[in-house]
């Protein structure tokens, strides 16, 4: 059985930056919206605001070196 996720994320993990696209499925249409976090404090906060309001209940991340470790 394939696992689908109706709210989830990507995140892109930078040195500055946190690229994030989020999947959304409903009504058997998906939607795309992808925005630019940058990796202060203030932003990081913003950015795990967002992921729940969008209803989104899972984030895969890929990241290079320990730039993921703040998120």
């Amino acid at each position: 059985m394939d696992v689908i996720h109706k709210h989830c994320a990507g995140l892109d993990v930078h040195k500055d930056s946190v690229v994030v696209c989020l999947r959304e499925i409903a009504n058997g249409y998906v939607t795309r919206e992808t925005r630019t976090f940058e990796t202060t404090t203030t932003a990081l906060l913003a950015l795990s605001e967002w992921l729940p309001e969008k209803g989104c209940s899972h984030v895969a991340m890929e990241a290079t070196g320990v730039y993921w470790k703040p998120i």
